[in-house]
């Protein structure tokens, strides 16, 4: 794309009458007032006085953005982030290179010359710069079930102006809605092309396939790399019969373990034969001796 020239031009009217007073300073209307160009490009602002009784007019560039405004070329030099990117041509009209998204604003040209009538005139030039999109960032979902809900997302944030999104499927466009098309009666999807949103509200296995999304402005496009969405039929006899196989595998464990349990498999040895001998009292001893016949107390008991 060729840089483009923004014809901003001051004209002179000459007053024909008997007291020849001097020439009026004005505009002309310029041919663009809203010049495009895309990033990393140069353009020519232009602002041109074809007649003036001042020699030498003073010539000031400002900058008009979110309300803020600065001086790009003020004190016969460039001024604020376009010092080293821009220059004056033939005393008044403005070049800037290289330039960036930041650029996009309205420029003001203001002429100051105090030999005419009219001392002070201006014109505005409102500059946009575009900006090719970059590769979006696409979200399909891999795997779903037949009537169920999906949705697929498409994001890009770089561009500008702001990119409209469309979808493919097995590089096939999708329209923006699947009943304005009879090739897609078998679907049911809303396409936002503002937002990049593909949403299903149920889907068929029809619509498995590649998708790929592509995102769009006057600068350029950019698209994604395509992603494979796979729509399966849900087997609810599979799934019944599976969640039986797991009951019935789960009754066997429990009853194998009560069945252990009743053998004495989990029962501890020492356990058991601390339950089949009786244990002795403390802090007592008995010994048994052939006179009595029986025990007879041989230690007493500590209170």
């Amino acid at each position: 794309m060729d840089s483009q020239l923004v014809g901003c031009l001051i004209g002179a009217v000459n007053l024909k009458s008997s007291n020849r007073n001097p020439v009026v300073q004005e505009f002309e209307k310029s041919s663009n007032r809203n010049p495009v160009v895309q990033e990393f490009e140069s353009v020519e602002l232009s602002c041109i006085i074809t007649d003036s009784q001042t020699n030498d007019p003073r010539i000031e560039w400002k900058k008009i953005k979110d309300d803020q405004t600065t001086y790009v070329f003020f004190d016969n030099s460039i001024q604020g982030d376009l010092a080293g990117r821009a220059e004056l041509l033939g005393k008044t009209s403005l070049k800037i290179w290289n330039v960036t998204r930041t650029d996009s604003a309205l420029y003001r040209c203001e002429v100051v010359a105090r030999n005419d009538r009219k001392e002070i005139d201006e014109i505005a030039i409102e500059l946009t710069v575009q900006v090719k999109p970059v590769t979006p960032v696409c979200r399909v979902p891999k795997a779903v079930p037949v009537g169920k809900v999906a949705t697929l997302h498409c994001e890009e944030g770089e561009g500008s102006p702001r990119p409209h999104y469309s979808w493919y499927r097995n590089d096939m466009p999708l329209p923006t809605d699947s009943r304005a098309n009879p090739r897609f009666r078998n679907s049911s999807f809303l396409l936002n092309s503002d937002t990049g949103t593909l949403v299903f509200t149920a889907v068929h296995k029809e619509d498995s396939g590649r998708y790929y999304c592509i995102a769009s402005n006057d600068a350029g496009s950019a698209r994604c790399e395509e992603q494979e969405m796979e729509v399966y039929d849900l087997n609810i006899g599979g799934i019944i019969g599976g969640v039986l196989v797991v009951l019935a595998v789960l009754a066997l464990i429990t009853l194998g373990i009560c069945c252990a349990y009743r053998r004495g498999y989990f029962i501890n040895k020492q356990d058991e034969e601390s339950y089949k001998t009786p244990g002795k009292p403390d802090g007592a001893n008995y010994i048994r001796t052939d006179e009595e016949g029986d025990f007879r107390h041989k230690s007493s008991f500590v209170i």
